[in-house]
Formats: C-alpha cells, sequence, structure tokens
C-alpha cells in the first residue's frame, strides 16, 4: 500500500478540499471513493484508506469513511477549534 501522503496527494485540488469539507468522519460519496481508488492506483485499489462504518444509507448503500489514521494525516494541521481550510 502507498503512503498516506502520495496517494492523498494524487488528489485534484477540488478533491482534497471536498474531502476537508466532509469532516474527518464524514461519509464519503461515489465520486471521491472512485478518486482515491485512482489516486491509489486504479479500480478498488484504494481501499485500504477507507472503511465501512458498519451501517448503510436510506438506499441501501454502505457508508463509508476515511480510516482513522487516513482521516488523522488530511486534519493534522487543524486545530479543534479551527474551521477547516478550503
Amino acid at each position: 500500500m502507498a503512503s498516506i501522503e502520495n496517494v492523498l496527494g494524487r488528489l485534484t485540488p477540488e478533491e482534497h478540499t471536498e474531502l476537508r469539507n466532509l469532516g474527518p468522519q464524514g461519509h464519503l460519496p461515489r465520486h471521491l471513493l472512485e478518486a482515491i481508488d485512482r489516486a491509489a492506483g486504479g479500480p478498488g485499489a484504494g481501499r485500504g484508506y477507507y472503511v465501512s462504518t458498519g451501517n448503510v444509507s436510506s438506499t441501501g448503500g454502505t457508508l463509508v469513511v476515511l480510516r482513522d489514521d487516513v482521516s488523522g494525516w488530511l486534519f493534522a494541521d487543524e486545530s479543534p477549534d479551527q474551521p477547516p481550510q478550503s
């Protein structure tokens, strides 16, 4: 598995901003899962960077969030009393 920094560094600025705007435990929409997969090397390659919450959406899809250490890396430069950077 590639490093978190390398994979997230391959996301577009817009994708990176959208992840940050979702917050540390925000549910990832399909297009961001596909972006993480692409950045990690192709379809399904990003599965180690996100995990299922164990819950499903109202349409029956699995809810997925960034893995704790990935989220920690993404939000490391923010203190709890600062809003997310855009």
